[in-house]
């Protein structure tokens, strides 16, 4: 049999990598960064294994290591000290990402993105200012418009604090717009907004309400976050985005979302970045303690898969693992 095609010629190695259409680098990586302001040591943040909140102090240690391991860049989450009705420790100078901004961007080279939201700052737990009735009512939502005018402020402070770049994550309509004229008008054109351009109302993110104390008081956040079941709502939120000035444009979660990552990537030409959030980190970690899976080779082949869907910039827990091995 005289087969003309045949692919398994190109799968044979030497060939094999030559002819790879998707790759990682550590240069492809964000890595995240957790802040306690209530704590003088670290935490281990037991659904995350291998991750810890860091005192303040130690954030720049923190950050260095990961450094080390050929990752550029690092996104800041923050636990305040205290919280309040409107999340005000979100944009007090001495804030916990404020200071922890401060000592990182003195004393390393890394690219240091924020965080910009308000659900770790507020007593309930929700990413803005609640509309007004029963305490604990399932039902209430977010005000959007006074919400905006607190992430401008956030936003701005941590630009001041040194941050090389912002990342609204909480879905309020106006977002990117209201932060870009905070910045530009404060003498921050340079710096870029990644926007959480479509980000959905998951499962995925329990672990990630352990690590930041997040999780809301009361109800959820479903009238804010993305219907799981939409698609073609996430290239209208994108699309707004980009009128608004975003420069980066996020799709959280990833794995579950691959095919969002992939039309954002056909039908805009601004980087892609994809958040391979805290519950995909988590079951494959239960999987292999189970020895039902090689940790690492799955975490290989789930950053890969999303950058063969076409993402440029992947933020995971993975960071550091994946990236001492690449």
């Amino acid at each position: 049999m005289n087969l003309t095609h045949r692919p398994r010629r190109l799968r044979r190695d030497g060939v094999r990598s030559l002819v790879s259409e998707a790759s990682l680098d550590a240069s492809d990586l964000i890595a995240p960064v957790f802040v306690d302001a209530t704590t003088d040591e670290r935490q281990p943040i037991p659904s995350m294994p291998g991750h810890e909140r860091v005192p303040v102090e130690e954030a720049v240690d923190r950050v260095a290591a990961v450094r080390e391991t050929g990752v550029e860049a690092v996104m800041v989450f923050g636990i305040p000290e205290a919280k309040d009705e409107i999340g005000s420790r979100a944009w007090a100078d001495d804030g916990v990402v404020q200071r922890a901004v401060r000592a990182i961007t003195d004393e390393t080279d890394a690219y240091v993105i924020t965080d910009v939201c308000l659900c770790e700052y507020t007593d309930h737990g929700h990413c803005g200012v609640v509309e007004e009735g029963v305490p604990g009512d399932p039902t209430l939502t977010v005000k959007n418009d006074e919400t905006l005018d607190l992430l401008r402020e956030t936003a701005v402070s941590h630009a001041e604090a040194g941050a090389d770049m912002v990342a609204p994550s909480s879905m309020t309509d106006g977002m990117v717009g209201a932060i870009r004229d905070g910045l530009d008008g404060n003498g921050f054109a340079e710096v870029p907004i990644m926007s959480y351009a479509a980000k959905y109302e998951s499962a995925f993110y329990g672990p990630f309400r352990d690590a930041a104390d997040g999780a809301p008081a009361f109800g959820d956040r479903r009238h804010y976050q993305m219907d799981p079941a939409n698609a073609r709502e996430a290239m209208r939120e994108v699309a707004l985005d980009v009128e608004q000035g975003a420069d980066v444009l996020l799709v959280k979660p990833a794995l579950p979302y691959l095919d969002i990552v992939s039309g954002v990537r056909e039908e805009f030409d601004h980087p892609v970045a994809a958040y391979n959030v805290s519950g995909e980190y988590a079951m494959l970690h239960a999987a292999a303690e189970k020895g039902w899976l090689d940790l690492e080779a799955v975490a290989h082949e789930s950053l890969l898969s999303i950058k063969r869907a076409g993402a440029d910039l992947i933020l995971t827990y993975f960071a550091e693992d994946v990236a001492e091995r690449l």
